[in-house]
């Protein structure tokens, strides 16, 4: 197939490095946005700070009432909370052929697309970076974390995901992976947020920081194993190269590493917890597998849940 236009639902974090990236390397990418964001972007364009290389460019925008049915992809980067907006703020604006690429965290929100659009219209979609939005706007990127990774949810290798991984091999600061078995590796995802969110939101700390206490390793690695087990449960358990690679990360005593959940508690925001760490423990019901510690944390965030939402957080 001919290249896309690509649609990039936000111009945040993850929308704005990818959709960003790729409309440096000269892909037809167009933002969808709301107003506030749309007039900073015309002001001073789309700008990312990057080990890759900083940029800032001159962006196309849309609003969601000058949707039409004209793109042929759309990347959708939004939080899991507001899937059901998002949903209807791309429908009228995908072209009858046209498919989504959801980067979500998780995996709850791939049986909702495949209801609202068919499951042939949706791909499998990873992202695997660390980012964040400045307050005047800027997509800063927190470590060379930088992966993408994507796939059919039947397993082949399609016409469309071959290209976007030509599009996307072209963007700098970028790492495309195809793959044929994207909901396994969606899962493993699924398992270090949860693990990861889990532990540095019931701490209010990064790794680093509840590595180097006297049995925050032990914890981190037994959640880890236990999160894997309630993936397991479900035909979905993690490699031996996966568990490996995270036993290492959760026991590194001087990393800095922390996630977007516990940044949105920090900024006072609304949180995914029900998406990933309140899903993960519907999962482990009827398991026999203890939970305490992902429940505690579960507990935790919708504590602060109840704080914001009374106006008691100072």
């Amino acid at each position: 197939m001919s290249d896309p236009r690509i649609l990039v639902l936000g111009a945040g974090g993850i929308g704005g490095y990818f959709g960003g990236r790729l409309a440096e390397a000269g892909a037809d990418v167009t933002f969808l946005v709301r107003q506030g964001r749309q007039k900073l972007l015309e002001e001073r364009g789309l700008r990312i700070e990057s080990q890759f290389g900083n940029v800032e460019l001159d962006v196309k925008t849309i609003l969601a009432s000058d949707a039409e049915a004209d793109y042929d992809a759309v990347i959708l980067t939004c939080k899991a909370y507001d899937l059901d907006d998002a949903i209807k703020t791309i429908a009228p604006a995908l072209a009858p052929s046209g498919f989504v690429l959801p980067l979500l965290n998780g995996v709850a929100h791939i049986d909702i697309l495949n209801e609202a659009f068919g499951r042939n219209r949706v791909l499998g979609g990873s992202a695997r970076i660390q980012v964040t939005v400045t307050e005047d706007g800027v997509v800063r990127q927190l470590n060379d974390w930088r992966a993408i990774t994507i796939g059919e949810q039947s397993g082949e290798i399609s016409n469309r995901v071959e290209t976007l991984k030509a599009m996307l091999d072209k963007a700098r600061g970028v790492e495309v992976h195809t793959v044929t078995d994207i909901m396994q590796r969606m899962w493993e995802k699924l398992v270090h947020l949860a693990t990861a969110a889990a532990m540095t939101c019931l701490m209010r700390a990064n790794v680093g920081e509840i590595v180097r206490t006297p049995d925050g390793e032990k914890i981190f690695i037994g959640l880890l194993d236990t999160v894997s087990d309630i993936a397991a449960a479900y035909g979905y358990r993690p490699s031996s190269e996966f568990l490996e690679t995270y036993r290492r990360t959760f026991s590194h005593r001087d990393s800095l590493y922390t996630t977007s959940m516990l940044r949105d508690i920090e900024r006072r925001g609304r949180t995914e917890v029900d998406h990933i760490i309140g899903f993960m423990l519907q999962k482990a019901s009827g398991t026999g597998l203890d939970v305490q510690t992902l429940l505690l944390a579960y507990t935790h965030i919708k504590a602060y849940e109840q704080r914001l939402a009374a106006g008691r957080l100072t």
